[in-house]
């Protein structure tokens, strides 16, 4: 095969894309395996332990995915999202651990012949090849005929909407378009197993919003396994059926966007979805914090638990408020102010550290300003608690 026929590459190698190995050029797409290694048909999913040991960093995580379901890996920087991807796609060696997808091992499959298709953050096109070759190069690498190829590449870029642009090379697609086409280069070669790392970031915020959707309608049609990795909450509750958070190479929380964000776990993942976040012990509708603060919630309950609420639920005063019906009030001092359009988020030291959600214009009238003291109420029905 050579370069003008859009296949000069193997998957051993590629175009300077360190993820080459699986399958294509550059990893974009990687689908590989062996001719029947992909395929339309269920199995039984992903079962995976996952040991990574790089100096002092250790990944340790077990996934589980079922055919057809999508679950993103979320978690802040360096918390191990991308080793695992890595290690999925056989670009980095297990230490330990197993990997099995749809009943095989694939710990010592070559990354080049598993069933795995990868979709990079920034893609990696071939920058010579338009988007019909680009997306026939895994069929090619599969042993299908250029032609042979070439009608299954044109068939994909049908179903993602890219018809019009096959004859455009990667430097003539907008972002939305270069995401569709290494979307489309790695479905295929009917994969078991799809990844997409951060698939969403390279895209401004209004091409984000609409490749998100078509994103999202594309991945309810996969019959296999899908894996995102994202550091954006609003990507992983709206891509994936189930999120897996990591932290420090573990996972400490996984389950339904619906339920994660309800009920976090960690601050990080209660930061990202905007609450406020403590533990303590439950003694019926009161919750001790380890800082001999109390909470009053609606729940009654006995022992460990978190208590949540959002900033939008506390208000503030100036002066302590006499009558007021909250039954949660704490002696407060605000330590930063973050301007979001119309609002202000406050945030609040003292008994009770705490971010607030106000109106500009109150906290004009506030007069709020870093160092200043204020009264912070919370109603006991606006409060979420829940076992630790």
């Amino acid at each position: 095969m050579t370069a003008e026929d859009g296949d000069e590459m193997t998957g051993t190698g590629t175009a300077g894309a360190e993820g080459a190995g699986t399958g294509t050029a550059g990893a974009g797409d990687t689908g590989t395996g062996t001719a029947g290694a992909g395929g339309t048909g269920t199995g039984s999913g992903l079962d995976a332990h996952l040991v990574v040991e790089r100096g002092a960093f250790r990944l340790d995580v077990e996934l589980a995915v079922a055919p057809g379901e999508v679950v993103a890996l979320l978690g802040p920087n360096g918390a191990g999202k991308t080793t695992a991807l890595r290690a999925l796609a056989g670009l980095t060696p297990l230490t330990g651990g197993r990997l099995r997808l749809d009943g095989a091992a694939l710990e010592r499959t070559p990354p080049e012949l598993r069933p795995v298709g990868v979709v990079f953050q920034d893609y990696l096109l071939f920058p010579h090849l338009t988007a019909l070759d680009n997306v026939a190069f895994g069929p090619r690498c599969h042993g299908a005929s250029k032609a042979r190829a070439r009608a299954q590449a044109a068939e994909w870029l049908d179903r993602l909407g890219l018809a019009g642009h096959a004859g455009a090379k990667p430097r003539r697609l907008s972002g939305g378009q270069a995401q569709r086409v290494a979307v489309a280069r790695a479905l295929a070669t009917r994969p078991r197993l799809l990844l997409l790392d951060e698939p969403l970031a390279a895209l401004d915020a209004r091409t984000r919003l609409e490749v998100r959707a078509q994103l999202r309608r594309h991945l309810a049609e996969f019959e296999a396994v899908a894996v995102i990795v994202t550091h954006d909450p609003l990507d992983a509750m709206v891509l994936a059926d189930r999120l897996v958070v990591v932290e420090n190479g573990r996972i400490v929380q996984e389950g339904g966007p619906a339920d994660i964000a309800r009920r976090p776990r960690t601050d990080y993942i209660a930061q990202l979805v905007g609450l406020n976040l403590y533990r303590g012990e439950a003694d019926g509708h009161t919750v001790r914090l380890g800082s001999g603060q109390t909470v009053t919630t609606t729940e009654e309950l006995t022992g460990p638990v978190f208590v949540a609420f959002p900033p939008g639920a506390v208000t503030l005063y100036r002066d302590r408020p006499a009558g007021a019906s909250a039954r949660n009030l704490w002696r407060c001092e605000v330590t930063g102010l973050e301007s979001h359009g119309d609002r202000v988020r406050a945030a609040l030291g003292g008994e009770l550290p705490l971010a607030a959600d106000l109106s500009a214009v109150a906290a004009a009238e506030l007069d709020l300003r870093p160092g200043a003291e204020v009264w912070a109420t919370v109603k006991a029905a606006q409060t979420h608690a829940y076992p630790d």
